[in-house]
């Protein structure tokens, strides 16, 4: 295999020529660099990928936070994003690492420590709170992002999101048309955006109908929080006839509260996020999902974009949310 001088000594260019037009430089002509890349494949001749980085300021790669807390990823959806998005940036010559929090630290330490070593060309934030310190420092760093998730940031930033208010608005109207008039909403922690979203879209729903807002319980994003959160609501006095619940895995754990109590069977529920686990329960799970194929690929545009220096206000994805319909949205409606 040939190295770098010899290929250029080979061309009769010099070895600056043959460096820039392999790193594809716009000072070196189109015939010249299609004329090295050419002779680089058939000597079999491949850059120094460290060289080649630190020639090109550039570390080439996007890394993205895994939360270590439980319930703050959704995996099967969240791994196929990451999936799909690692494909499309490999494309562009990017690759996609994936940062575990280790713990006892935090992601904003993880963020700090690729930024300030620069260790990385752009960050990929998910599970977004809605003051979120990593986004304010990603900004103050000038470095390229996207959220999965918008936050309550002065400042915009490029985002992928569902509308969770307008879907969950949508879900309690559908419950109040069908007949239900006490609606509980079991909420996720409302530091987080999702949750705060999904929680004031039920709760403007309940007052365009002139329904109380007080079956309302917060818990943890898993199942243990949504079984806790459905027993608290079913011990009111006059307890939900359905429940509208921020995530699929909080309404899994509801339904299991619902078999504990009596007449739990008799209510309706519905969850978000569409996890495939959703269509085996008992009954099967009515819930609501984002709209939009190859996200993946979304957030891979998105990212090569704002590394390319176009601004967030253009970079901003709000996709509707469809309701996927199953048995437990349209348990019978026991007569108050």
């Amino acid at each position: 295999m040939a190295n770098l001088k010899q290929l250029a000594q080979s061309l009769g260019l010099s070895i600056t020529t043959v460096s820039r037009a392999l790193d594809g430089y716009a000072d070196v002509s189109a015939t010249t660099r299609e004329r090295v890349r050419e002779a680089a494949d058939k000597v079999g001749y491949r850059p120094n990928a460290s060289a080649r980085r630190l020639r090109k300021q550039r570390a080439e790669l996007v890394a993205v936070t895994l939360p270590s807390d439980p319930g703050h990823i959704g995996p099967p959806h969240f791994l196929d994003m990451l999936s799909g998005c690692a494909e499309h940036l490999a494309a562009a010559g990017l690759n996609l690492v994936i940062a575990p929090v280790p713990r006892g630290e935090s992601e904003l330490d993880i963020c700090r420590r690729f930024v300030d070593g620069r260790r990385v060309d752009a960050m990929l934030l998910v599970r977004t709170k809605r003051k979120d310190e990593r986004v304010e420092f990603l900004q103050s760093r000038g470095i390229p992002f996207v959220t999965n998730g918008r936050t309550e940031s002065l400042a915009p930033h490029p985002y992928i999101d569902g509308d969770g208010f307008a879907g969950f608005r949508a879900a309690t109207l559908r419950f109040h048309a069908a007949g239900h008039r006490r609606i509980g909403h079991i909420a996720g922690p409302q530091e987080y955006y999702f949750a705060h979203d999904r929680c004031r879209g039920w709760r403007a729903a309940m007052e365009e109908c002139g329904l109380a807002t007080d079956l309302c319980a917060e818990g943890a994003p898993l199942e243990q929080g949504g079984y806790l959160a459905a027993l608290e609501l079913l011990r009111q006095p006059s307890r939900p006839t359905a429940l509208v619940c921020a995530t699929d895995e909080m309404a899994i754990g509801a339904l299991r509260a619902l078999r504990e109590v009596d007449g739990g069977n008799q209510i309706s529920i519905v969850g978000h996020d569409d996890l495939p686990m959703g269509a085996f329960t008992s009954p099967p799970l009515s819930t609501m999902r984002m709209t939009g194929e190859h996200l993946g690929a979304s957030f891979a545009s998105l990212l090569l974009r704002a590394i390319a220096g176009e601004t967030a206000e253009e970079l901003q994805e709000l996709h509707a949310i469809e309701f996927v319909d199953r048995d437990s949205h349209r348990r019978p409606l026991r007569a108050a």
